[in-house]
């Protein structure tokens, strides 16, 4: 079975979307202009996509099997 190999990866990235959140949610209070504000919400949208998008690609790896990339090498 695969699922003790996935609870790492789900876990750290819902901690890290929780984080990004976070930072995402007192951004929206800063009292700047709309320019500066949307900036400023591209960088934890922007990580918090690419964190989704990592663990999808990890979650295929190891329903595949091909866990151990240095051996290709």
């Amino acid at each position: 079975m695969h699922i003790k190999k996935l609870v790492a990866p789900i876990v750290i990235t819902f901690i890290l979307l929780m984080y990004y959140g976070f930072i995402l949610f007192n951004l929206i209070r800063i009292p700047e202009s709309l320019g500066i504000r949307i900036l400023l919400l591209v960088l934890p949208l922007g990580f918090m996509g690419v964190s989704v998008f990592v663990l999808v690609e990890r979650i295929k790896e190891i329903r595949s099997g091909d866990e151990d990339d240095l051996g290709k090498y």
